[in-house]
């Protein structure tokens, strides 16, 4: 759903309703006019046809019966060309400079979380303002799969709430979506027309490949074209996303339930896990991803590969990775082998006692073991010795593929 807040979005409107630019021109919604003192034209001129706009009378000129001569502005003849008719160059506008204020609420698996940024195209969008409400969906299914009355009623307060902080931040465009928890609750439609009746925002349920796919495009822009053929994994709450490919677009997607959250509730249920817990969960997770491992292998070898998650990011830190305080510019690389080390150590440790290592919060203590037996498999089974840690990840992705829309149509 989209929000209007700002007063700064609001074109103003003359006498016709229509609003008129600085240049005395006029805006027509979703039509752009280019001002004539932007338009740099170029004429075809037909031999012989000295008298039309911008024709050169200066010797040298056409004469009848010769090829027609392309004429510049100055009357300056360029090459020729045979037997076209008059055309002019159109100089098209800049895409629009003035940064807007876009949010997105993001309901995952294990936080719903409100980010909002200023951005225009052309600069990476820039944080203004970041909530996260640890909901824990996942952990309020019930046994049939539905997502419970107190869940519900715990996500709509939610929403509402920050609905209402995008409102005071003064959000010009506002989209929610919902990744793995309400994708696979099977009261998913009940629960998404119950959200958009009370707090007036439609949330967009993302499919497992779309998520992957927004993933990618946050990394391939972060990282740029000159990073050659990626591979892109994230371990979130729900799901494990997998993208590798040259371009924008992936060549490769999969989504598989190997999320975090999802796998602590269903396979381990002792803190710490048990071996013959995590030795069942390690064939499990191999078993889920091998089917990927043909389908990568015909794409080619990526140049570089990496990761984004809050779980792959403790991980790195655990592993020795500079602190994330320290900014997003600064390099950071997690190896298999320092993963395998950090994984051993987080899975002989009860929740309790993981916060104690670096870049590990309570809320997310619990689920580590989890996750770190996902990205040793991952990695393993996808040959990978290092990845390198992208800050970007879905949300950004989102908000990339929403400002591409805002400005291109």
């Amino acid at each position: 759903m989209r929000l209007r807040f700002s007063p700064t979005a609001r074109a103003e409107k003359d006498g016709s309703g229509l609003a008129a630019d600085a240049g005395g021109g006029r805006v027509l919604p979703g039509v752009v006019v280019p001002r004539r003192s932007a338009v740099a034209s170029t004429t075809l001129v037909p031999a012989g046809a000295s008298s039309w706009p911008g024709a050169s009378a200066s010797p040298g000129a056409a004469e009848p019966g010769t090829a027609g001569q392309l004429v510049g502005p100055e009357g300056v003849a360029a090459s020729s060309l045979v037997g076209q008719p008059r055309v002019t160059a159109v100089a098209l506008p800049a895409p629009p400079a003035q940064p807007m204020r876009l949010g997105v609420i993001d309901i995952g698996s294990n936080t719903v979380h409100l980010l909002v940024v200023d951005a225009h195209h052309g600069a990476a969008p820039r944080p203004a303002a970041s909530v996260r409400v640890p909901l824990r969906l996942v952990e309020l299914l019930d046994d049939s799969g539905a997502l419970s009355v107190s869940g519900e009623n715990a996500l709509v307060d939610c929403i509402l709430d920050l609905r209402r902080q995008a409102e005071e931040l003064a959000v010009f465009d506002l989209v929610a979506f919902a990744t793995s928890a309400l994708r696979d609750a099977t009261n998913s439609d009940d629960v998404l027309a119950r959200l958009r009746s009370v707090t007036g925002v439609g949330v967009e349920v993302l499919p497992g490949d779309d998520e992957a796919r927004l993933t990618f495009l946050a990394v391939r822009r972060w990282l740029g074209w000159s990073a050659g053929r990626l591979l892109a994994m994230d371990i979130g709450g729900g799901s494990l996303e997998i993208g590798a490919g040259l371009d924008e677009e992936p060549d490769v997607v999969a989504s598989l339930p190997l999320g975090a959250s999802r796998l602590t509730r269903d396979w381990l249920t002792t803190d710490p896990p048990s071996q013959r817990e995590l030795s069942a969960l390690r064939r499990y997770v191999r078993a889920q991803i091998a089917p990927v491992v043909g389908k990568l292998y015909h794409v080619g070898e990526p140049t570089r590969a990496v990761a984004t998650s809050k779980t792959f990011r403790s991980l790195a830190r655990i592993a020795g990775a500079e602190p994330y305080s320290r900014g997003p510019y600064l390099r950071r690389v997690l190896r298999r082998s320092d993963l395998e080390a950090a994984a051993k150590v987080v899975c002989r440790m009860s929740s309790t006692t993981r916060t104690s290592l670096p870049g590990v919060s309570a809320s997310r203590a619990a689920q580590l073991a989890a996750g770190a037996v996902v990205a040793v498999e991952t990695m393993d089974l996808l040959s990978v010795d290092e990845v390198e840690i992208c800050p970007w990840a879905l949300r950004e992705g989102i908000i990339l593929r929403r400002l591409d829309t805002l400005n291109f149509g």
